[in-house]
């Protein structure tokens, strides 16, 4: 599918529409997004090197706005302001998760996260937390590496949380030995941004399932630390993120922020049952349904209607009627 006029028309037009919907432009972006840091002279220097708390939600979220910022001149030719950067699903999503309460310490032990404590602290315990440091610190770390930051690949450390500190990685040379496969994936991203759009946002979605795929299995024990239907909406949050990379869904910012509208407001507790949740709008509910039934469907088939989803998403018309579907909650729900 290239990215013909008819696409960039569809495109610009939800853009508007979706813009001229939104009351305050400034709640497109993450929380904090303005006061986070923006270059690398913000951050501690030690010994010549940057030191990146990414345990602290404006430290974390300001790598991601360093990587919008360093990447944007490559998406000028779709679109200006850099608003069709498809690295802005990253950081929005994770706006998402610090404003729902997502990456507060879900055992209540401790005060991490929470509005009572350090509402800025990021808990290794978060079962979301966690899976996004696969998808901050290592798509972070790969463009370091790759010479666009313009930064010896050995300048960038990252701190370690409080405990379980052999799950993650915190330079560009111990997230090649941990994490190889998913780090030259990143790399080869960054090395494609002479390609058309269809191109990066195919090697964009090789390495975020990539990252997802590594994080998922090394983290699926914090989902006892949630409700079952907390637990639940996580897996079947993070599977379907599988099932939007065949189509390539364009990740970009207005984009996102639409999507994100679907998804759950607060945790979720026993007894909420979509579509009856009274809390949730009925687009809300029609999401959480939809993500429970294909968790379903998952659970009963494995691996095979992921395998035949993706072979209907090669055919070009069945991947167009998709993304046209996503195009039509995008600009009316």
């Amino acid at each position: 599918m290239a990215f013909n006029l008819s696409w960039a028309c569809v495109i610009i037009g939800c853009t508007f529409d979706s813009l001229g919907r939104i009351s305050n432009i400034s709640d497109v972006y993450p929380p904090l997004w303005k006061e986070s840091p923006d270059q690398f002279s913000d951050y501690k220097v030690e010994n010549g090197k940057y030191i990146i708390n990414v345990w602290n939600y404006l430290e974390r979220l300001g790598t991601y706005k360093i990587l919008l910022n360093k990447t944007g001149k490559y998406f000028e030719k779709f679109a200006p302001e850099n608003e069709q950067n498809i690295l802005w699903g990253l950081p929005v999503h994770h706006g998402w998760q610090y404003r729902k309460g997502k990456l507060a310490d879900p055992t209540q032990r401790a005060h991490c996260g929470h509005e009572s404590g350090d509402h800025l602290c990021i808990s290794v315990d978060s079962w979301w937390a966690d899976l996004n440091y696969y998808l901050s610190a290592i798509p972070f770390l790969a463009v370091v590496d790759s010479g666009i930051m313009g930064i010896s690949s050995d300048n960038v450390t990252f701190l370690p949380p409080s405990k379980d500190q052999m799950n993650f990685c915190y330079n560009v040379s111990s997230c090649y030995s941990s994490f190889p496969d998913t780090m030259k994936k990143w790399n080869k991203f960054y090395q494609l941004y002479s390609s058309n759009f269809d191109d990066l946002l195919k090697y964009l979605w090789v390495a975020r399932v990539s990252s997802l795929k590594v994080a998922r299995k090394k983290f699926h024990n914090r989902l006892q630390h949630y409700s079952k239907q907390e637990a639940e909406f996580e897996s079947s949050r993070a599977l379907f993120v599988d099932y939007l990379a065949p189509p390539l869904f364009p990740s970009a910012l207005i984009r996102t922020y639409e999507l994100q509208k679907g998804l759950p407001t607060q945790m979720l507790v026993s007894g909420n049952k979509a579509p009856f949740i009274s809390d949730f709008t009925g687009f809300q509910n029609t999401v959480l349904l939809g993500l429970n039934f294909l968790h379903k469907v998952c659970k009963y088939t494995g691996k095979l209607s992921l395998v035949i989803w993706k072979i209907l998403m090669k055919l070009k018309v069945t991947r167009k009627l998709f993304i046209e579907i996503l195009e039509f909650i995008h600009c009316f729900n």
